[in-house]
């Protein structure tokens, strides 16, 4: 075979290798013979022929990296490459020409994958254009690190053009995504790029409807939902719309069962007896309403032709020995009380000698007796007696016993009670005619305290007389009023029968000693008082007027009012914003004060129940310290009670007793149902001077603590330590919030040894009315102008310038339906009228609404109370 052209060396070579640096091109590997000389081979040789056992593989070269060729063929001597059509020799390692250029990767991706949010379930397509390169990039992902794999993953796809393709996100597939190209030559890494799948919440189904809030009649129910199918996550956005739904509904009241009448009785039977039988069904009972109590089946023994001789015989002589009985029962019994008598005469014949004793114990005292002879004139009542029988008129026990066990005093009891200043709300003139007077009823409260403890219904009223007040009143009324509390009873004219004196009571229980069962999120929003006796008949409703602390916004909470009743148990009466007129109570919320029309006296307290997040209770947050420091360390003491007089009251008197002293305003913070604590910090105190000794960066009160409303003083002490005793003036920042709710921010700045506030200098109004007022002072309205005005508002006018007109002059509309179904519409409103001007009322101003409306009787107000 010929060989190719060029110099060669013949050797035993069976291996060839070639080493090229920077040679790019096709390689071909020629092997040749030692015998190959020969013009022929003989047949015997045939089998001698060269043949490769490895061929050399396809390679690219990497700047400055040499790359190999390896060549096997045997039985050959020599071995030859040919490179792009040229012959190589084996020795020669080393080709310094260059044909083509060498591979390479850039750096820069023609396009990287860019970050998506995407919902739940959604197809993402995330796009990546490798870099060029020889040989041409491989591309793969990966993400957080990790190698996606679309065989072991079936929602990943990697598609022809190098796209990622996730079918349908998943939570799962959140992460930082990286597209990764790669030859022999380098590997390249893109910018990550981050998928974020999204969750939108979705609601729930709605519960069930809870029971109806009443027992008896219409009610409320309501149902929630929550935002939880699913939740929102990753910023999904949150369901739109209401988690709690109410609705009215009417309970339907449990009916008692009766009795039917009784049938006819039976025949009398064999055994001489006959029956007869009634059933529970006028009415049947329902809906829990208790069975019928009693026999429904009764028997009675009976004598007929029906029964044997025999026994007839029998009941015979029974009822013969049973006369015969009786007969000498009475002879004997007979005898007996004749003897008796006979004996009893012939004592008193002996015993009573002169039955003039029995005669002067019912001699009149005081009265001279007339001489004999002369006509004894029958003695003539004083002339101050004269219609005084308005207050001397005894107590009609006969109405009262059933219903009232505390003390009706007749007049006669209440000249002893009384000095001549404070005594009677009658008091005679020598002309025998009578005037009114103001009643300032303030005798010992602890001797009243300690004359009722023994009475059944003053079981629960604490001995607390600081809050306490109580008064003796009669048919025109009066007023009891808990000094800085609040807290007071209007007891209207004519709410008290004419004839009868009532003692009444009005206290604000203490939370501890009477613990107020609450359920859920049910919150106190108000004090726990207490008036009475219960059990009192009163003509007409009064009104007690009590403060509360939550926002007023009747569409964030179910108000209740709640009454313990005699056993002791609470139970709820009404429903504020759903007031029945038929109802013994009716409610006028303000802003900040409850009144209440209540036809019956005892404990009550107003109790929320929150809607959803959006309600709110007020909070006083108030700060204290001591009032003397004579050591490093000093203490500042933050209450956060409800926002009521008389908390605050109870805490001022607390401090009063400890030292303490105010050291700044009270502040108002709106504590939110939302299930976050209240939190408490102090800064920026000047270091060079003070430091907190608090371990933590806030201190925190739970949530239910302050929700509940049964603790009076929730605070929290800051411990401060001042580096020297001459450091006098401390500044700093007292920071208040809710977690995720508002906050306040307290700015301090007082010297501690020069600041000498009182505790109640200017934050706690003084109240120095009397505490109890009976009769005419207890009203801004004289009593007979009352009369006038409610004569000609009380008649409707065509025109409507009658009652309704006052109603919404003084903005009281809302409660038209309640003032209607009163016998005098306008009395109603005239006490609510006095009720919520007792201390800044003007009377001119209502004269001033009585002109507008224009009635003429607006000018009676210009007369003096002497005059009426």
């Amino acid at each position: 075979m010929p060989l190719p052209p060029g110099p060669f060396v013949r050797c035993r070579w069976s291996a060839a290798v070639l080493v090229l640096w920077l040679v790019v091109g096709f390689f071909t590997c020629t092997a040749g013979s030692e015998y190959a000389a020969t013009a022929a081979l003989p047949a015997a040789f045939s089998d001698r022929l060269p043949h490769f056992l490895v061929e050399p593989e396809d390679k690219y070269i990497v700047k400055n990296k040499p790359v190999t060729l390896t060549c096997r063929s045997t039985p050959a001597t020599q071995i030859y490459f040919k490179c792009n059509g040229e012959w190589v020799h084996q020795d020669d390692h080393y080709i310094e020409h260059s044909v083509d250029p060498a591979t390479d990767l850039r750096k820069n991706f023609e396009e990287e994958p860019q970050s998506k949010e995407v919902a739940l379930d959604q197809e993402v397509s995330l796009r990546c254009h490798p870099p060029e390169g020889v040989p041409p990039a491989e591309v793969e992902w990966q993400r957080n690190e990790d190698l996606v794999d679309p065989a072991s993953d079936p929602n990943f796809v990697i598609m022809p053009d190098h796209n990622l393709v996730i079918k349908a996100a998943r939570l799962a597939d959140t992460g930082n995504y990286t597209c990764v190209a790669k030859n022999i030559v380098a590997r390249r890494k893109s910018n990550s790029a981050t998928v974020l799948v999204f969750v939108n919440g979705g609601w729930s189904t709605w519960t069930t409807w809870s029971s109806c809030s009443a027992v008896c009649g219409r009610g409320w129910q309501k149902r929630s939902r929550s935002c939880t199918n699913p939740t929102p996550l990753n910023g999904g956005t949150s369901c739109d719309g209401q988690n709690v739904q109410k609705s009215a509904c009417v309970a339907t009241c449990p009916v008692d069962g009766g009795w039917s009448e009784w049938s006819k009785w039976s025949a009398c039977g064999a055994d001489c007896s006959m029956w007869r039988s009634r059933e529970c069904t006028q009415p049947s009972p329902g809906t829990g309403g208790k069975d019928c109590q009693g026999l429904d089946l009764q028997s009675l023994n009976c004598t007929s032709e029906q029964c044997p001789q025999t026994v007839r015989g029998a009941e015979d002589v029974a009822l013969y020995v049973g006369m015969v009985a009786v007969a000498l029962c009475l002879t004997l019994l007979l005898i007996v009380v004749v003897l008796v008598y006979r004996r009893k005469k012939e004592g008193l014949d002996a015993d009573v000698a002169d039955s003039s004793i029995l005669t002067t114990g019912f001699q009149p005292m005081g009265i001279k007796p007339s001489k004999p002879g002369v006509w004894a004139p029958r003695p003539r009542r004083p002339p101050h007696r004269k219609n005084s029988h308005l207050l001397t008129i005894q107590p009609d026990l006969t109405t009262t016993t059933t219903s009232y066990q505390g003390t009706l005093r007749s007049r006669h009891d209440a000249t002893a009670k009384f000095s001549m200043t404070n005594g009677p709300l009658l008091d005679p003139l020598p002309n025998g005619s009578h005037t009114l007077h103001n009643g300032k009823l303030n005798p010992d409260p602890a001797e009243f305290v300690s004359r009722f403890s023994t009475q059944s219904y003053f079981k629960t009223l604490p001995r607390d007389v600081a809050n306490t007040s109580y008064g003796t009143f009669n048919f025109l009324g009066g007023r009891l009023t808990i000094p800085n509390t609040g807290i007071s009873l209007l007891i209207p004219p004519e709410a008290i029968p004419r004839g009868k004196i009532y003692e009444i009571y009005l206290t604000v229980q203490r939370k501890e000693d009477l613990r107020l069962p609450l359920a859920g999120c049910q919150t106190l929003l108000s004090p726990v008082v207490s008036c009475g006796p219960p059990g009192v008949v009163l003509s007409r409703p009064v009104i007690l007027s009590m403060d509360h602390c939550f926002d007023a916004c009747l569409d964030n909470w179910a108000v209740r009012l709640k009454k313990q009743n005699y056993e002791g148990t609470w139970e709820d009466v009404l429903l504020m914003g759903e007031e029945l007129v038929s109802e013994p109570f009716y409610c006028q919320l303000e802003a900040e004060t409850c009144r209440l029309f209540s036809e019956q006296l005892g404990t009550f307290a107003v109790v929320g129940e929150s809607l959803h997040m959006g309600a709110a209770k007020r909070l006083r947050l108030v700060l204290f310290s001591d009032a003397y420091c004579s050591t490093l360390e000093y203490n500042i003491r933050v209450y956060c009670m409800d926002d009521t007089q008389d908390v605050f009251k109870e805490v001022m008197q607390m401090e009063r007793q400890l030292g303490g002293r105010l050291i700044d305003e009270p502040h108002v913070l709106l504590f939110k149902d939302s299930y976050h604590n209240l939190r408490l910090s102090i800064h920026d105190m000047p270091q060079a001077h003070w430091r907190s000794k608090l371990l933590a960066g806030y201190q925190e009160i739970p949530f239910y603590h302050i929700w509940n409303g049964s603790q009076r003083y929730l605070h929290c002490t800051f411990t401060l330590e001042r580096l020297s005793l001459s450091t006098c003036e401390l500044t700093c920042q007292l920071c208040v919030w809710q977690v995720e709710g508002e906050g306040q921010s307290f700015s301090l700045d007082f010297n501690i040894a020069k600041d000498t506030r009182a505790v109640d200098s200017e934050f706690l109004v003084m109240d120095s009315n009397a505490t109890a007022l009976a009769g005419p002072s207890a009203f801004q309205i004289p009593y007979l102008i009352r009369q006038k005005i409610c004569s000609s508002l009380d008649a409707p006018c065509p025109n409507g310038a009658d009652w309704r007109m006052l109603a919404q002059r003084l903005k009281l509309e809302r409660h038209m339906s309640f003032f209607a179904s009163k016998a005098s519409p306008t009395s109603g409103i005239l006490d609510l009228w006095e009720a919520q001007h007792f201390h800044s009322g003007n009377i001119n101003q209502l004269a001033a609404v009585m002109a507008d409306i224009g009635k003429q009787e607006a000018m009676i107000f210009l007369v003096s109370d002497g005059d009426c």
